[in-house]
C-alpha cells in the first residue's frame, strides 16, 4: 500500500510546487510590468488625449451605476441606523453614522468593486481580445510600444477616475442618507447636517477615503491591464482574463482595505 501511495503522494507534491513556481514568475512578471507602465508614463501623458479617452471609458460611463448604488447604499444605512440608534435615544446622529459609514469604509470599497466589474473586465477584454487579434504585435512591428500607446493611458484612466467616483459614491449616499432619515422618517434635519458637519474629520476620515479609493484604483487598474496583457490569445483565454480580474480584483480591495485601516485608524 506504501509503495502505491508514493507516486500519488509525490505527484499532489509536484503539483503544489509547480503551481506555487508558476505563482511565484507570474507574480514577479506582473512586478516588472508595473515598473515598464511607470517608466513608460511620460510618452502616454505627451499623448494626454489617449489618457482623458480612458477616462471617458472607464471613469464617466461607471458613473451610472455607482451613483444609482451609492443611492441605495445610503438609503439602506439611514433605514438600518436609525433602527439602531432609536433604542438608544441618539436618532439624531444618524447623519454622523451615514457620513462615517461611507467616507471611511462602503465609499471606497463598493466604489471599488463596482469599478472592478464594470471598467475593470472591459479592460482586461479589450487589451486581451487586441492580443488575440494579434494588434499589440502589429504595433510592435511598426516600432510603436504597446504598453506607452494601450496599456498605461488605460492604466492611469482607471487610477484618475477611481478617487473621482468613490467621492460621488460617498455623496450621493450621505443623499440617500439624508432622504430616509430626514424627509421620510422625519429626523431633525438641523441635527442631521450639524452633527455630521461636528463629527467628520477632514484627515481621518475624507481624505483616508481619498488614499483607500487611490490605492484600489492603482490595484484595479494593474491587475486589469497585466491579465489582458498576459491573456492567453483565444476566445477562452481572454473569457478567463477576465474571470480572474474580477476575482483577483475583488480579493485585493478587501485584503488592502484590511491592512489600510490597520494603519490609519490604530492611533484613534
Amino acid at each position: 500500500m506504501a509503495e502505491k501511495g508514493s507516486p500519488v503522494l509525490l505527484s499532489f507534491v509536484g503539483n503544489i510546487g509547480h503551481r506555487l513556481n508558476s505563482s511565484v514568475q507570474r507574480l514577479g512578471f506582473a512586478a516588472r510590468f508595473f515598473v515598464m507602465i511607470l517608466v513608460y508614463s511620460g510618452q502616454s501623458f505627451r499623448r494626454l488625449h489617449l489618457t482623458i479617452r480612458e477616462m471617458y471609458f472607464s471613469g464617466f460611463q461607471s458613473l451610472l451605476i455607482i451613483m444609482v448604488s451609492g443611492l441605495f447604499i445610503g438609503m439602506v444605512l439611514g433605514m438600518q441606523g436609525y433602527e439602531t440608534l432609536q433604542r438608544y435615544g441618539s436618532s439624531e446622529a444618524l447623519g454622523v453614522l451615514v457620513a462615517l459609514s461611507l467616507t471611511r469604509e462602503l465609499g471606497p470599497v463598493v466604489a471599488a468593486l463596482l469599478f472592478a466589474s464594470r471598467a475593470g473586465s472591459s479592460i482586461t477584454a479589450e487589451i486581451g481580445l487586441m492580443k488575440a487579434t494579434e494588434q499589440l504585435t502589429a504595433m510592435d512591428m511598426m516600432a510603436v510600444n504597446p504598453i506607452a500607446r494601450v496599456v498605461a493611458p488605460r492604466f492611469w484612466g482607471g487610477v484618475i477616475s477611481m478617487p473621482l467616483l468613490a467621492a460621488l459614491f460617498s455623496a450621493v449616499g450621505v443623499f440617500g442618507g439624508y432622504l430616509v432619515g430626514v424627509v421620510l422618517i422625519g429626523v431633525d434635519e438641523g441635527a442631521f447636517w450639524s452633527q455630521m458637519q461636528g463629527s467628520v474629520d477632514f484627515r481621518f476620515d475624507v481624505w483616508n477615503g481619498v488614499i483607500k479609493s487611490f490605492v484600489f484604483g492603482v490595484a484595479v487598474s494593474l491587475i486589469a491591464v497585466f491579465e489582458g496583457y498576459d491573456a492567453v490569445p483565444t476566445a477562452e483565454g481572454v473569457s478567463t482574463s477576465i474571470k480572474r480580474t474580477v476575482v483577483y480584483s475583488a480579493l485585493a480591495i478587501l485584503a488592502l482595505d484590511f491592512v489600510l485601516t490597520s494603519f490609519m485608524f490604530r492611533g484613534l
